[in-house]
């Protein structure tokens, strides 16, 4: 392990434009739970039934209910030392781009700058009949849109179209990349799982379950731990 992280740390000191590609592995050691592994949230709903445009018009219940809980459960979290690492690497021009499929803003929250959040925030909210933003705590209160629409947060739902400007600007960094570092993310969901092809440089990819075999360095570690290490071999 130590050589592969080695490795990462040459790549990423040589490398002139750095990509970061983050998914809900990232943030499991700021104790939020990730959505695919055995003990994820798929594992105990089917997001069929929560995370869509049809259970935001059909069952809003469930639906509110569901990203209440989410909402609720960010209360207490803060970013890890990992989020931290990438922050510094961002400020010191190791990295040029950070982009995330987690909704949870924690990126942002530890430092990082021109975060593109692929699926979207959680931590706002819009009506989805008129799109006017709209306080949380009114969503929160289950309340509607002064329009009478009804209130949703700013996330991806499964149906919906990835946000294009987030998506256009890290298509571009992606094509331009030397390096791509993907960790904690099972790259499962359309179309995210299509950007490490789309680069020409080198590829890691750190996650706690190795399902990908087309990158240089697969690394089957917590991504806080390996941030850590490749920090302090820097």
């Amino acid at each position: 392990m130590l050589e592969q992280l080695q490795q990462i740390k040459n790549w990423l000191e040589e490398s002139r434009h750095t990509v970061v590609l983050t998914g809900a592995g990232m943030s499991t050691e700021s104790g939020l739970a990730d959505f695919r592994s055995k003990s994820g949230w798929w594992q105990q709903i089917d997001p069929r039934t929560v995370a869509t445009t049809e259970a935001l018009t059909h069952n809003y219940q469930l639906f509110q209910q569901f990203y209440s809980a989410r909402i609720h459960a960010l209360a207490d979290i803060t970013p890890h030392e990992g989020h931290r690492i990438l922050a510094d690497w961002q400020k010191r021009g190791l990295v040029q781009h950070i982009a995330t499929q987690n909704v949870d803003g924690l990126h942002t929250l530890a430092g990082s700058h021109n975060v593109d959040e692929l699926h979207g925030s959680i931590r706002s909210v819009r009506c989805q009949k008129c799109h006017a933003a709209a306080e949380m705590s009114s969503f929160l209160a289950n309340e509607a849109c002064r329009c009478g629409g009804r209130l949703r947060p700013n996330v991806v739902l499964f149906g919906e179209n990835l946000p294009q400007q987030a998506w256009n600007s890290t298509l571009s960094h992606m094509k331009a990349a030397q390096l791509v570092i993907v960790i904690g993310t099972s790259l499962e969901v359309y179309p995210v799982s299509q950007l490490p092809h789309m680069t020409n440089g080198k590829t890691a990819y750190i996650n706690l379950e190795i399902e990908q075999s087309h990158f240089d360095i697969m690394l089957k570690e917590k991504a806080g731990e390996a941030l850590k290490i490749i920090d302090a071999l820097l």
